[in-house]
């Protein structure tokens, strides 16, 4: 029996935490994937700052799914030591927060680069934070993004072959498949649905801006419906990016064209809204 819990990534809602708390009650959005708070990232928040989110998270009643870390969003040329401490401190985080997963990624490589030439690098570093999340209880989720090692399904697979381990799973992306000119359904889902344990509910068209679920060529739908069928129980995490917002930039590296209205409640509310009319369709 398959059950889906919504999640999302809230900073898309406003950079003010309890701004973003308020509108996920007002979605009745029990979840949240979190990723910046009060226009910092979560990764740079002292122990006091964690703390008070903690009781604003007990006080609004809302969980958190993911932590939504930059873990990895580094260029493989780059010092790793000071990186993985920095790991190291978000687990601690997690820990604090009850967050069964964290989200990471498996770093960019140089322009124009062959991937192959630096498998061996982001093996050894994606090792490295597993080990360094050995006996968390964490599950450490690799999202597929846009120029890391891991854009590709091939590569995604390479990694989660290679890097064996029932606490290193899949945050499937769709949008990001499709922004790297990868067929989303079945090319990349079907050989990596074994390993997804999260999904972030993201379209986008072949050009690259991002529409509401189910309005771009992710396949959304095929994916639900397939995952709803296999008995998947887990976490659907909105992460819409439907026009800018505060700290994106930052927190992306990447720029967005303004596809909708400006990000707010309102664009995560028809995010919202185009995940629950798919989800009534499956």
């Amino acid at each position: 029996m398959s059950k889906f819990y919504i999640s999302g990534f809230a900073d898309e809602i406003d950079a003010d935490f309890q701004t973003q708390l308020r509108g996920l009650n007002s979605l009745g959005i029990d979840f949240i994937e979190i990723r910046g708070v009060n226009g910092k990232n979560i990764s740079v928040l002292s122990r006091e700052e964690i703390a008070e989110v903690q009781k604003k998270l007990e006080h609004y009643g809302v969980k958190v799914s993911s932590i939504g870390s930059p873990i990895g969003k580094i260029n493989i040329s780059d010092d790793f030591s000071a990186h993985l401490d920095m790991a190291k401190t978000i687990f601690e985080t997690a820990h604090t927060l009850n967050s069964p997963y964290v989200r990471i990624f498996s770093f960019y490589m140089p322009e124009g680069s062959d991937s192959a030439l630096y498998r061996n690098e982001v093996i050894d570093r994606i090792g490295a934070i597993l080990e360094a999340a050995e006996g968390s209880g964490l599950t450490i989720l690799h999202e597929n993004e846009k120029d890391i090692y891991g854009d590709s399904p091939e590569r995604c697979l390479d990694l989660m072959q290679t890097c064996r381990s029932p606490y290193f799973a899949s945050a499937f992306d769709p949008a990001n498949f499709v922004q790297c000119g990868c067929e989303v359904y079945p090319a990349a889902f079907e050989p990596l649905e074994p390993y997804i344990r999260y999904v972030h509910i993201k379209d986008a068209l072949e050009d690259g801006c991002n529409v509401p679920a189910g309005m771009g060529d992710g396949r959304v739908e095929d994916v639900l419906r397939s995952l709803k069928a296999g008995g998947y129980e887990g976490f659907l995490s909105l992460e819409p990016h439907l026009g800018s917002f505060t700290g994106l930039a930052e927190l992306e590296q990447a720029p967005l064209a303004d596809t909708l209205e400006a990000s707010g409640l309102h664009t995560f509310r028809l995010a919202h809204s185009s995940l629950i009319s798919i989800l009534n369709n499956i």
